[in-house]
């Protein structure tokens, strides 16, 4: 393998090595098949290549790659090259518009010394290195928690000389909302495909949109929320929209279910792109769109947050929420300080993803940066 020649590939392949070893050798009690854990050289080799084939365009566009850590053996279903291609940034951007769906993975693997990519595979296995390419020296490494889960685990975000290492294993502010207890769980915890991630799901819907947005989460049999919104209400729905509630409630997991489900989630993230908030409760019944916050009188304005994200070094700063966005950040911290109990997450147009609750504990507004949990 040549030297890489991305700087931060070479100073993070180390941690990274140690986590994938850290964590598959754990697992294997309970997962035998586990993927086969990359050492530092491979790992350096696959984010510099990942990274300079970032940089790349085919045809006028960013590739868009998903680079697997896996021996052909071990994938299923392959789909195999009779000549493996080797792990140039050329070589990956020529074959990005072949392989940029999702689900697709560009199988990556030991001919000799050197890595090739000898074809792809839409299964990777429990841990599986995997590292994507999202755009112009933005990559992210991740992995599955487990083969049959549709889910991913970020572990590490690189953007140009930034280098984000996301930490599972401190706590997470004092009292974390529901969403974040989701979003943090350890590698070990077990987590499933349940609708408890249907708030994670809107989340990278929200983000996807690109348009930004706030979604306003509310208890449910409630009303004092009204006292914090414009009226009337432009978009209000009546009867409240239950499709999505009625989903979470069937739990089925099966294909049909996670297809209604996401076709559901889609559309109720979509509203979050007109101007205002989207306000659903807490069993995810939309009750309106659009709404337009403000605080009610006599309460206090709420001057500082306390911002956490979940990185390795990320210690609570407090600021003023001006300091984390516009309008929106600010009136949805003023909307969680209000209406204790409720959650208000902000899309930002530049893909800021922040999460504000109220915290008893530490007796302020928290908010939660968590855009490098949703890339």
């Amino acid at each position: 393998m040549s030297e890489p020649l991305y700087p931060a590939a070479r100073t993070y392949a180390a941690r990274l090595a140690d986590h994938f070893v850290k964590h598959t050798a754990a697992a294997e009690l309970a997962i035998p098949a586990c993927a086969v854990p990359p050492d530092v050289r491979a790992i350096e080799a696959l984010v510099d290549a990942a990274f300079w084939a970032s940089l790349q365009r085919e045809e006028g566009v960013t590739p868009e790659i998903s680079l697997a850590f896996l021996p052909p053996a071990r994938a299923v279903q392959p789909l195999m090259l009779k000549t493996p291609l080797p792990l140039s940034p050329r070589a990956l951007a020529r074959l990005s518009p072949a392989v940029e769906r999702p689900g697709i993975h560009l199988g990556v693997w030991r001919d000799g010394r050197e890595l090739v990519a000898w074809g792809t595979t839409r299964a990777v296995p429990s841990f599986c290195f995997v590292v994507e390419v999202l755009g112009p020296g933005l990559l992210v490494v991740k992995h599955r928690i487990r083969e049959d889960s549709a889910k991913f685990r970020n572990v590490a975000v690189f953007e140009g000389d930034q280098v984000k290492v996301l930490s599972r294993d401190t706590a997470y502010g004092s009292d974390p909302p529901d969403l974040l207890r989701s979003l943090i769980a350890s590698e070990s915890s077990g987590v499933t495909d349940d609708p408890e991630d249907v708030l994670l799901r809107l989340a990278v819907s929200m983000r996807a949109h690109k348009r930004g947005g706030t979604l306003l989460v509310v208890p449910e049999g409630t009303e004092s929320w009204r006292e914090s919104i414009v009226h009337p209400i432009a978009y209000a729905v009546e009867p409240p929209f239950t499709e999505l509630a009625a989903l979470v409630r069937e739990k089925l997991q099966d294909g049909k279910w996670h297809g209604a489900i996401s076709r559901v989630v889609e559309a109720v993230a979509g509203l979050t792109a007109v101007d205002g908030a989207t306000l659903i409760t807490d069993s995810y019944e939309l009750l309106a769109f659009g709404v337009k916050i403000f605080r009610p009188d006599g309460r206090p304005r709420v001057e500082q947050v306390v911002v956490t994200e979940p990185v390795e070094g990320g210690d609570a700063v407090v600021m003023a929420p001006v300091q984390l966005g516009g309008t929106r950040h600010i009136s949805a911290a003023q909307f969680a300080q209000d209406q204790q109990g409720s959650v208000a997450l902000v899309a930002s147009v530049d893909g800021h993803f922040t999460i504000f609750v109220r915290s008893p504990r530490e007796g302020m507004v928290h908010a939660h940066r968590v855009e490098s949990l949703l890339l």
